[in-house]
């Protein structure tokens, strides 16, 4: 009997340590959990930017916004800072002007045109664009991202023949 009371009290014991432990990882998980859960949540929170902050408040747009390690950046078009078309009738000059106000963009978020993944392009004159389009192999050197490329009826100006816009993610 005495045999039978220890083994009782031995395995009473060792489910109670098992029990225990058992709650103690189920703890530690819900704990884990919960910080990778704040995690994400501030890692998902909008990052806005605004290239031109009269100008996207006035059409009531971000040129950009990131959550987490990617970036949507609105339609670039050849601007000045008052919202006045440039480069008027020059489809290669407008495409520069584009991707230089695009790189200012990625380098507020410390990125590159390697971090690029989506390239669209809209254009008013697709003929014209595939004879300039050449000028796209000084801005990606290690490799075109994907995309689209739309010959559109019109832009937001009539002087505006191209516009781009980028998806981007930015690698840890």
């Amino acid at each position: 009997m005495k045999k039978l009371t220890n083994r009782l009290t031995l395995l009473a014991t060792l489910f109670a340590l098992a029990f225990g432990f058992q709650s103690c990882e189920q703890k530690q998980k819900e704990e884990t959990k919960e910080v990778e859960k704040e995690i994400i949540v501030e890692s998902e929170k909008p990052e806005y930017f605004l290239l031109r902050p009269e100008i996207e408040k006035a059409y009531g747009y971000s040129h950009a916004v990131k959550i987490g390690n990617d970036i949507k950046i609105s339609g670039a078009v050849s601007m000045d800072n008052e919202g006045n078309p440039t480069a008027v009738g020059d489809i290669e000059q407008q495409m520069k002007n584009c991707y230089a106000d695009l790189e200012k963009i990625l380098k507020h978020f410390g990125c590159t045109f390697d971090d690029v993944i989506k390239e669209d392009i809209f254009t008013t004159d697709m003929a014209h664009m595939l004879e300039k389009s050449a000028y796209r192999a000084e801005i990606y050197k290690n490799g075109f991202p994907t995309g689209s490329w739309l010959e559109v009826k019109g832009l937001a100006l009539p002087e505006f023949m191209v516009e781009i816009e980028l998806e981007v993610h930015k690698s840890e």
